[in-house]
């Protein structure tokens, strides 16, 4: 169920990508009225989301909600929150309503029970769930080796090896959606996502949870 897609840039990647997500939001509230997303953070969501971001859709009918967040502070640099309220929910996407993963509690298993009560208002299934990937194969907060128990549609991830503690949608919430947008680019991680699209362990490739599933159909656009 994976449809490839390969760019030689990754600008054309990131243009494709947000087209395709803007394209499957548009039919949502086409077909249900009302549309739900979630997204990743980091580098390669900062050149796809301006693009999302000024995409003719009915946002004020769109849930934005994060595939996960580290627990720090909004105004942190390495808040995936802040990050997606510079790059997305500006434009016309500034009509969305956001709903945050990172509570007021001191860590993510204490905010965990609130946080579930905030995305369980959602629609489920999402209708369009934007991934990235890192090096390693994780996919949203879901690393290597790691435990990914925890609540229904959340885990809440400790702190690890200099890692900030995070709170993250749970393997059965990833793929609690009617379409995946898997985004990678350079070399390393197309080699990663090369090796995670051969049968294997999800613990060693975490990216291999939404690869190797046949419930949702996955999109994924590789600027090589």
């Amino acid at each position: 169920m994976i449809n490839e897609r390969r760019f030689d840039t990754v600008r054309k990647c990131a243009r494709a990508a947000a087209w395709a997500m803007a394209a499957e939001l548009r039919a949502a509230v086409r077909d249900r009225g009302t549309a739900t997303l979630a997204v990743s953070g980091g580098r390669t969501a900062e050149h796809v989301l301006p693009f999302l971001a000024v995409s003719e859709l009915a946002w004020h009918r769109v849930t934005v909600t994060l595939a996960d967040d580290r627990w720090v502070r909004r105004g942190h640099p390495d808040s995936n929150e802040g990050l997606v309220r510079r790059y997305l929910l500006k434009d016309r996407a500034a009509r969305a309503t956001f709903v945050r993963l990172k509570t007021v509690s001191t860590t993510p298993a204490a905010g965990l029970k609130q946080a579930e009560s905030w995305v369980r208002d959602m629609e489920w299934p999402l209708d369009v769930i934007f991934l990235g990937m890192g090096e390693d194969g994780h996919v949203a907060s879901l690393f290597p080796g790691e435990d990914w128990s925890g609540g229904k549609r959340l885990v809440a991830v400790p702190a690890a090896d200099g890692r900030q503690p995070r709170i993250s949608l749970s393997p059965a919430a990833l793929v609690d959606a009617r379409h995946i947008f898997l985004v990678i680019s350079g070399p390393a991680k197309t080699d990663t996502y090369v090796r995670a699209c051969e049968p294997g362990p999800e613990a060693e490739l975490p990216v291999r949870l939404v690869l190797h599933q046949d419930r949702v159909p996955v999109t994924a656009f590789l600027a090589t």
